[in-house]
């Protein structure tokens, strides 16, 4: 049985959200590489952050383990710390 609300006098189902799955989870052959800049920009915001759990869908473990290639990836510079050089290069990652 759904809950209703009502609203101006119709009744209207509640928004209930899917549950997000771990990316690395479901794909199993999936690696987290530092080297890979184009598979860690997905889990970057346009300001140069490390997106949340709750945002990305990613499981703690998997969390974790992609913080730390993202970390390491910029201190290779194949990652921008900062959003004024997202905003100088185009875009997040290597623009080739």
């Amino acid at each position: 049985m759904r809950a209703r609300v009502q609203k101006t006098g119709r009744f209207r189902a509640r928004y209930v959200p899917r549950r997000k799955h771990c990316a690395f989870c479901v794909d199993k052959s999936e690696k987290i590489d530092y080297k890979a800049p184009d598979k860690l920009r997905r889990y970057i915001s346009d300001r140069g952050r490390i997106e949340p759990r709750r945002k990305t869908g990613t499981c703690a473990k998997h969390q974790r383990v992609l913080a730390l290639a993202i970390k390491r990836a910029r201190h290779l510079a194949l990652l921008p710390y900062v959003a004024a050089h997202i905003h100088d290069m185009g875009g997040v990652g290597l623009s080739g």
